[in-house]
This record gives C-alpha cells, structure tokens and sequence, in this order.
C-alpha cells in the first residue's frame, strides 16, 4: 500500500509543477488554489508513504515520479522540445526508480 501511496504522491506532484507553469506567475487565483492544493496532498502522501518505506528510496522515488511525469507534459502539452539526449535521460531516471523499487526491502 505504501508504494501506491508513494506513486500517487507523485501524481499530485506532477500536479503541482505544471499548475505553477500554469498559474502565470500566482496570477489565475483558481489554479494557483489547485496548485497550493496538489502541493500539500503530495507532501501529506509522501509521508504517509515514509511510514513504510526507507526515507532514501521514497524520496528519490517520489521526486523522479515528479521529474519524469512533469518533462513528459511539458513536451506533450508544452511543446518543449523532445530531443533524444532528454528522452534518453528520461529513460535513465525511469531505470534507476525501477531499481530503486526491485532492491527496496518493502
């Protein structure tokens, strides 16, 4: 339970991340709300998630979940460029959160 915990928090990061893109600065009162709301529940998850899981391995996971999920919108919904020495970095955090999860004593 804790790793689907933990996975959902990093959801609501990726929540976050693009509503401070979208937000135009704290200008648009209504996603700036959603984001400050993404924000806490992503941080209350993640330490529910700590419960459980080692803080090394739930940290990194969780903020890996958040970079890879937050690159990928960026350049699906954001045009941001999708090179192949960023998808290949991608790939990279994607491999060391699958090891991360495979050598985790939970």
């Amino acid at each position: 339970m804790s790793w689907l915990i933990l996975v959902i928090a990093g959801l609501f990061e990726i929540a976050w991340a693009i509503g401070l893109k979208s937000s135009a600065g704290f200008t648009r009162p209504w996603i700036t709300a959603g984001t400050v709301a993404a924000l806490v529940l992503s941080f209350v998850l993640l330490g529910l998630a700590m419960r459980d899981l080692p803080v090394g391995t739930a940290y990194a996971v969780w903020t890996g979940i958040g970079a890879v999920g937050t690159a990928a919108l960026g350049i699906l919904l954001l045009g941001e460029p999708a090179t192949a020495g960023r998808l290949f970095s991608l790939l990279l955090i994607v491999a060391g959160l699958v090891g991360l999860k495979w050598t985790s004593p939970d």
